[in-house]
């Protein structure tokens, strides 16, 4: 078994699995420093929503490169109060913030219901609609985050990190008030930058050069913020993830109809069918003539004003580029890791909620929780080896493309479960919370199962109110009754 004992930590991100890595760290009462590095002026990571913020370097037509770069970020002047003011910066007396592109839009609601989304030990505000909106969520971030914020570097971007020596890493840090970086040795990095960075625009024939002669009119979805833009337009939405079912679904109310809606195969989020848009397959190849764009079954579109691509990011690691082995090869998943989370050849560098298809409030406390427990060194990790066979036996059956990092239902509560099941045999160790086990990590029962089974239709459900659902707070009052699927069952279980 292999045993690390880390003294010091570097967190990556003041998001939502960047706090809750620094909670379980601190409840172990085993760590000498613990950092995060936040290159915004605020906790959250891409919760904050930045409605002028619409344009960066890394949109490119195609966009193929997962490779990324650290942005420089846009200086916002900053009217509402924080609660950690001093940090922020001043330029001529006008408070700033440090702004990123973040892909969150002005009407974007949570595709997950909120009882099934939260952290432990922390309801939502009641007040709140059964899918929250992105302005509740973010709240919901900063008040779970609030005991934690004393350990947040704001403004302070990860540039680099380097392997050092006995078995630590440099971690090079530039601040971005001032422009002066720092490099600081560190016992273990724990990576919660996210994955929603890097868009990704497929090289499809032809889409360069009609990018070239209509500049502007094909996007991504990270760049959208709401419909008006699109009136009386003639749209193509391409991707029929939760954000492409969304946006077109927006864009639908204002643009010419049909909406044209490219999909690759059915979503786990499909609504009912929408009048609104026409079904087609993916794109196979733009035309410059006419502002044409045809389709793999042959069907040529005409005057296309704009095409939203919602396909999804890359994997992208910038400041790891010098790690080796590469982390990064073709941006569909990270390499080298073991359980989705530990950087195999290097344990002490770790990764969290790289999964998709999760729910992922609740995975990245699982992970925390059996994280913080092998730096304190009240768990162990099984041989390189053992790490090694346990990523092959991934690829072999998942591949070792997109669908690495894919745990659709039941995998995600299995994966929860499983690794909060790996927390709970680390040895108890005196002044420990709950009797010297530690912070407890999440875990699913019954219910949390049959919500995350049922939440597509539930939100299709919810979906369908229209503006009703904003006074919707519960799954009973969509009809979804936990006790009458528990009597179904014993129904069903009676006549077997």
């Amino acid at each position: 078994m292999m045993s690390l004992r880390p003294r010091t930590i570097a967190i990556i991100g003041a998001g939502p699995a960047g706090l809750v890595a620094a909670k379980y760290f601190r409840a172990e009462k085993a760590f000498d420093k613990i950092s995060i590095f936040e290159q915004r002026s605020f906790i959250g990571g891409i919760w904050n929503y930045t409605p002028e913020d619409r344009s960066e370097s890394l949109l490119n037509v195609p966009q193929t490169d997962p490779s990324g770069q650290n942005q420089d970020p846009v200086w916002r002047e900053c009217s509402q109060n924080s609660i950690h003011d001093g940090d922020i910066s001043r330029q001529n007396g006008v408070r700033k913030l440090a702004s990123f592109v973040s892909p969150i839009y002005e009407k974007l609601e949570s595709n997950i219901p909120r009882g099934l989304m939260g952290f432990q030990n922390l309801n939502w505000p009641k007040e709140s609609q059964l899918f929250p909106k992105h302005e509740t969520v973010l709240e919901y971030i900063k008040e779970y985050g609030k005991d934690v914020q004393d350990l947040v570097q704001f403004e302070t971007q990860v540039v680099n990190v380097e392997e050092a020596e006995s078995n630590s890493w440099k971690v090079t840090t530039r601040n971005l008030r001032s422009g002066t970086s720092q490099r600081e040795i560190y016992d273990a990095v724990v990576v919660a930058n996210g994955h929603f960075i890097v868009p990704y625009i497929p090289n499809i024939p032809g889409i360069n050069c009609w990018n070239e002669e209509y500049p502007g009119q094909i996007t991504h979805s990270k760049y959208f913020r709401n419909a008006s833009e699109f009136t009386n337009k003639k749209v193509i939405v391409v991707g029929n993830s939760a954000s492409g079912i969304d946006i077109s679904s927006q864009i639908a109310t204002v643009s010419q109809h049909p909406l044209l809606w490219s999909i690759k195969s059915t979503s786990m989020f499909q609504p009912m069918s929408d009048p609104r848009k026409l079904d087609l397959p993916p794109i196979s190849k733009f035309h410059i003539s006419n502002r044409a764009v045809e389709f793999e079954d042959g069907t040529i579109e005409r005057d296309i004003d704009a095409v939203v691509f919602a396909t999804g990011y890359f994997y992208s690691l910038p400041f790891l580029k010098d790690v080796k082995p590469d982390l990064i090869a073709d941006g569909s998943h990270v390499q080298h890791t073991y359980q989705h989370l530990f950087y195999t050849p290097r344990p002490t560098l770790s990764f969290l909620a790289l999964p998709q298809r999760i729910i992922p409030f609740p995975v990245s406390e699982a992970q925390s929780a059996v994280l913080a427990r092998v730096f304190s060194g009240r768990l162990s990790l099984p041989p390189l080896h053992e790490m090694r066979k346990w990523e092959e036996k991934v690829i072999e059956k998942m591949g070792a493309g997109r669908n690495f990092h894919l745990l659709p239902f039941p995998k995600d509560g299995n994966y929860i479960n499983e690794l909060s099941n790996w927390a709970l045999t680390a040895p108890p160790r005196e002044g420990l919370e709950n009797e010297g086990k530690g912070k407890l990590a999440p875990v699913w029962g019954e219910w949390e199962f049959w919500c995350r089974e049922n939440f597509p239709r539930i939100r299709g459900a919810f979906g369908a109110k229209g503006e009703e659902r904003h006074n919707i707070r519960t799954l009973e009052e969509l009809g979804f009754v936990y006790e009458d699927n528990v009597k179904q069952v014993a129904r069903e279980e009676r006549l077997i």
